[in-house]
């Protein structure tokens, strides 16, 4: 056993699970007509309601003493202080320095400065674009965007400028390609105009092979399709650290908007790699995503644990994870302009703390992580919750919604908003034999029909699930609930003593990659792999 398997607080919360595992959730509120409001949370416009997770008083004093025991208020301390807590990169963790209003200091640097002079440079590239007065080679003005980068500096963008359609400027559309699959770039450009389209390459190192080759094949065809090579520093952007490779692409090093390897890719929307949601929306609603986002790392750092959203957050997860053993969460946004949210949470989660080993090296003994997907309400109504209230996986789910909608239309939002409402609680209470046979009597069947159908109609209920309202999903909420769970994956890191802050699980998939585009262009048969993949490469070359 490991030493945090063997600790007072695991263990103590470990005894303390097969108790209150014997009480469904149903139990516990007819028990207990307060329970919403013991176990629920408020913050600004914010509610976070975990009362239909499986705690009373004792868990969440429980799950306070291993968050003590393991030091998370110190380690909350040091990433803002900025030590080098991502210890296998030797870097700190500043995304909250991106949004912050107070000096940030790393290595003796204020970090925030910097922050500061590249936000400006967004500003003026933004109010350029914005008036016009940055052109395309035929002297039109830009209408077309098109963002290219891949993990975090595509997700992030695809996501907020998917969320918050309503603060879109009319005069600009926004394209994100990310897949090398070339049919994603292409449909993206069929319906471009090359004189009026800019294209932003998202690149830290500009050595990503998914994006550095969607961008050669964008500067092709802007090329071929009637620019030259002096028109493409009007038409190509980069956010990116290598000026030397910027410069040889064509792009103008003026037009580089730099970022730090202190920003992570997955927290990095917030940085440079925001430019597409600054041109999308302006700079005075990225400016209030900045300020969300502020605002909820304020809280994270000064609330008390107890009254902590992220710190309560992630100490349910853990409390699904490994003391219930749940592996599967669905991400459940009520709301369609948040549909990317549960791919970009799925990034956010997976790849943070997707490890095997803690800070020490050491092999874990326990759940790290969980799968993260999901879908918009309504839709998975229609398609994966009969698992979910009848299968036999467990899960957990986070439900969001907005209490206020950008489109009114007729009662569409009340309706939407009841569905939200019942589908917690019917997975909660589910429905019991006795219940079912009452209903199906007094329809007047018989009693052989009752007793066949009587176990096909029951609903075991009993499934966890937390709900997250707000008042409208306007760029302020939405930076919050972004820093929300930011903060929680920080948390759950911090107790599995893992580093949520590299991943170099990325990596080996490239290495192979590399390895095997060379081998595509052999012209004699592959053997230097396992049988099915040397099987795989020939078949798919004896097609070519």
């Amino acid at each position: 056993m490991s030493t945090l398997t063997r600790s007072p607080a695991w263990l103590a919360l470990s005894a303390h699970q097969t108790k209150i595992a014997k009480r469904p959730l149903r139990a516990l509120f007819n028990e207990d007509s307060q329970r919403f409001d013991k176990f629920s949370l408020q913050f600004g416009d914010l509610l976070f309601d975990y009362s239909k997770q499986p705690v009373d008083a004792t868990t969440v004093r429980l799950l306070l003493a291993l968050a003590e025991q393991q030091g998370l208020a110190d380690w909350i301390t040091r990433m803002a202080a900025g030590e080098k807590i991502n210890f296998t990169e030797n870097r700190p963790v500043l995304h909250i320095a991106l949004r912050a209003n107070t000096p940030i200091f790393s290595d003796g640097k204020e970090v925030t400065q910097e922050v500061k002079r590249v936000l400006q440079q967004i500003e003026q590239f933004v109010e350029k674009i914005h008036n016009q007065s940055h052109r395309g080679y035929s002297g039109l003005p830009i209408t077309d965007i098109v963002n290219i980068g891949i993990g975090g500096s595509d997700l992030g963008p695809v996501m907020v400028t998917e969320a918050l359609r309503p603060y879109h400027v009319p005069q600009l559309r926004v394209h994100c390609v990310s897949n090398l699959d070339g049919a994603h770039l292409s449909t993206t450009l069929q319906s471009l105009n090359p004189a009026t389209t800019l294209f932003i390459i998202a690149s830290k190192t500009f050595t990503t092979q998914e994006t550095l080759t969607n961008a050669r094949s964008a500067r092709r065809w802007f090329l071929e399709n009637g620019g030259n090579e002096q028109a493409v520093a009007a038409h190509f952007v980069a956010v990116s650290t290598n000026r030397e490779a910027v410069s040889q692409f064509g792009i103008n090093p003026d037009n580089m908007f730099e970022f730090w390897d202190w920003v992570g890719g997955r927290y990095s929307l917030w940085s440079a790699i925001g430019l597409p949601i600054a041109l999308a929306v302006g700079m005075e609603h990225f400016r209030s995503l900045l300020a969300g986002a502020r605002a909820m790392d304020n809280h994270f750092l000064t609330a008390p644990f107890e009254q902590n959203l992220p710190v309560m957050l992630g100490l349910i997860g853990i409390w699904q994870i490994n003391f219930f053993h749940i592996t599967s969460q669905a991400i459940l946004p009520y709301d369609q302009s948040m549909h990317r949210f549960p791919a970009y949470l799925q990034q956010l989660e997976m790849e943070s703390n997707g490890k095997h080993v803690t800070r020490n090296g050491e092999a874990v003994d326990y759940s790290t992580g969980v799968i993260i997907w999901g879908e918009p309400g309504t839709n998975g109504q229609h398609a994966f919750y009969q698992l979910l209230h009848q299968g036999t996986q467990q899960f957990t789910a986070d439900f969001l919604a907005p209490c206020q909608c950008h489109h009114p239309l007729s009662r569409h939002h009340p309706m939407l908003l009841a569905n939200f409402f019942a589908q917690t609680e019917a997975l909660m209470r589910g429905k019991t034999e006795q219940e079912v046979r009452s209903e199906l009597t007094n329809q007047n069947l018989s009693a052989d029909l009752v007793e066949y159908l009587l176990p096909h109609r029951t609903f075991p209920g009993n499934h966890a699930t937390t709900s997250i309202l707000f008042k409208k999903l306007d760029p302020a909420t939405l930076g919050m609930l972004i820093a929300l769970y930011e903060h929680k994956v920080f948390v759950q890191g911090i107790i599995w003593e893992i580093n949520s802050f590299d991943q170099w699980g990325v990596e080996l998939g490239k290495q192979l990659a590399g390895r095997i585009l060379a081998e595509l262009a052999l012209d004699k048969p592959i053997t230097g792999h396992d049988a099915s993949t040397n099987g795989l490469i020939n078949f798919y070359r004896a097609q070519q």
